[in-house]
């Protein structure tokens, strides 16, 4: 199968780089706009593709940039962490339609941001490998896989512990699709959440007059809790004052019993 591939993020570049090592005919390549681009240098390294078979997602509007990619044959798109949602006239251009690993449990945390709101909301956090329809994270499921979220996640954690789900879940579904017998499965329309990255904007701003359940604020403040971007905050005199929370379990006996055991090894 000759796949066109769309993506940013450690995730994509793993994603991109699994696939030209196991020989996947990857004829081209869609990356993010300057100002948005994460790891590119390292997905281009990877792809090794000539100039004219790299394009902007900037350009995916534009006709002659679609013929462009149509004359490039390939028979699926995929998109791994690519920030662009993809039309119908773009997404017909492949005659077994497009995919897309998306790091949230589908029907739940669709959109951006599916870490945080895993956290935030208590909703099923996990990876999901869908076929794009013209909805947000809305498409068909091909395969998917549950991570837990322990107390002491923050965004960042649970967001890591999700790329090494997304890697795995994509190297064992893959290829099902590429055979021809993954089997779909529709998603609920009336089960779910969708968050758009402006939703984190109502939850940010931390008021020192509200009250606020504990486990509300704790989950509020870890999930917001990625260095080195800014979260949570509060303002006060006038100054804008950001949060990061850091927890740290107790090791557990079991954990203890086998420190032990190492020391008298």
């Amino acid at each position: 199968m000759k796949i066109f591939f769309m993506g940013n993020n450690w995730l994509g570049w793993q994603i991109l780089t699994w696939l030209k090592q196991t020989g996947r005919d990857v004829v081209g390549v869609m990356i993010h706009p300057p100002e948005k681009q994460t790891y590119t240098r390292e997905l281009l390294q990877a792809a090794s593709l000539p100039d004219n078979r790299i394009f902007l997602a900037s350009q995916m509007k534009l006709p002659e940039v679609r013929e462009k990619i149509r004359k490039l044959g390939a028979e699926a798109g995929l998109s791994v962490m690519f920030d662009e949602i993809l039309r119908k006239e773009f997404l017909e251009i492949f005659p077994q339609g497009c995919f897309n690993l998306h790091p949230g449990y589908l029907p739940y945390n669709k959109g951006a941001y599916a870490n945080v709101w895993a956290i935030v909301e208590g909703t099923p956090a996990g990876v999901t490998l869908h076929k794009i329809d013209e909805g947000i994270d809305t498409g068909p499921i091909v395969a998917q896989r549950r991570v837990e979220v322990t107390p002491w996640d923050t965004g960042e954690s649970l967001y890591r512990k999700l790329e090494q789900a997304g890697v795995a879940l994509f190297q064992e579904a893959w290829p099902r699709v590429e055979r021809g017998n993954a089997i779909l499965k529709p998603q609920d329309p009336a089960l779910g959440s969708l968050h758009r990255r402006r939703d984190t904007d109502a939850i940010d701003r931390v008021d020192l007059d509200r009250k606020y359940k504990a486990r509300d604020l704790i989950n509020l403040l870890r999930a917001r809790t990625f260095p080195p971007y800014r979260g949570a905050y509060f303002i006060e005199d006038g100054i804008k004052v950001y949060m990061e929370l850091k927890l740290t379990p107790e090791p557990q006996e079991s954990d203890t019993a086998m420190g032990s055991k190492k020391e008298r090894n």
